[in-house]
């Protein structure tokens, strides 16, 4: 962020707080018709200021993010089943997620993030919870040596448990990590576009070797947030997307919100990037696949 834009952040998320808790209570409990197909958001994160933060973290916002605030924006935008992703910040301590997934009997899902060394009945737990896998923000990271003992372990866990691995890296990593996984037999899900070079753009090597990437029909990509593709994002998304359509297919194709767009909250919104997946895909039962797609990898 700028150094004007935190007051601004600030500003904006406590309306939204308290618009959100007058409106629908700490459960959200005033829902708004959604369709009866399902819409499902696969990128979301929930937070607040009582939560222990992991050291050695990049990145804390300084706003809370709600549960009651995020229903709230799916019932809004009519959006029937949403994804929480344990953001980075919060490290391996998934007992908030948790705790959301709960309270909101079976409209949500999870994405975890642990430690190497987790054991097999954490994670039993963490399935029984309503998580579908474990992300791996490896942005500003070290890649990981796959081939150790402890994550040939940890990857056999995920494959027995079903579960996808969720990546943050950029495309020309992804290229090389990605098939490592696969040869592991995990599922494999890349974030934002698999975040190729903004200068590149999907001219970037990297992006055009994770595209070739979906002939093996065990990867997905997230079409979700196209301002962290730089500046020209969203001119970079309506190229980008036939491309990955043509390469994966509308079923291995994930819509997400991002919210609450951490680090760019001054200039998104919820309404804004739902609004901008009506521009991307612009035919309406396309859409409504790639809303729905979800549905059989997070287990709906």
């Amino acid at each position: 962020m700028t150094s004007d834009e935190p007051g601004l952040t600030r500003r904006k998320f406590a309306a939204g707080v308290i618009a959100a808790l007058s409106a629908g209570g700490l459960a959200g409990k005033v829902r708004a018709e959604v369709p009866k197909q399902l819409a499902i958001d696969t990128h979301a994160h929930v937070f607040h200021h009582g939560l222990k933060l992991a050291p050695g973290r990049r990145y804390a916002p300084d706003y809370d993010a709600p549960l009651a605030l995020y229903l709230q924006q799916l019932d809004q935008n009519g959006i029937t089943n949403g994804v929480l992703v344990q953001p980075s910040f919060l490290g391996t301590d998934n007992s908030y997620l948790v705790e959301c997934l709960k309270a909101t009997g079976g409209r949500l899902r999870g994405i975890a993030v642990v430690d190497v060394a987790v054991t097999a009945d954490e994670l039993r737990a963490l399935d029984r919870a309503g998580v579908a896998g474990i992300r791996l923000n490896l942005v500003g990271q070290k890649l990981p040596d796959l081939t150790l003992p402890e994550w040939t372990a940890l990857l056999a866990e995920i494959r027995a448990l079903d579960w996808q691995i969720e990546i943050q890296r950029n495309a020309g990593d992804l290229a090389t990590l990605a098939p490592k996984l696969l040869d592991q037999g995990v599922k494999v899900v890349l974030d934002h576009f698999a975040l190729p070079d903004p200068k590149l753009g999907a001219d970037d090597p990297g992006f055009q070797s994770v595209l070739k990437l979906g002939a093996t029909r065990n990867v997905w990509v997230k079409i979700s947030a196209p301002y962290r593709n730089g500046p020209a994002g969203e001119a970079f998304a309506k190229q980008a997307y036939p491309l990955l359509r043509n390469a994966f297919g509308v079923d291995r194709l994930l819509w997400g919100s991002d919210w609450p767009h951490t680090q760019f909250e001054a200039t998104q919104s919820y309404a804004k990037n739902r609004k901008f997946l009506d521009a991307l895909v612009t035919d309406a039962d396309e859409r409504a696949r790639v809303l729905a797609s979800p549905r059989e990898l997070f287990r709906f």
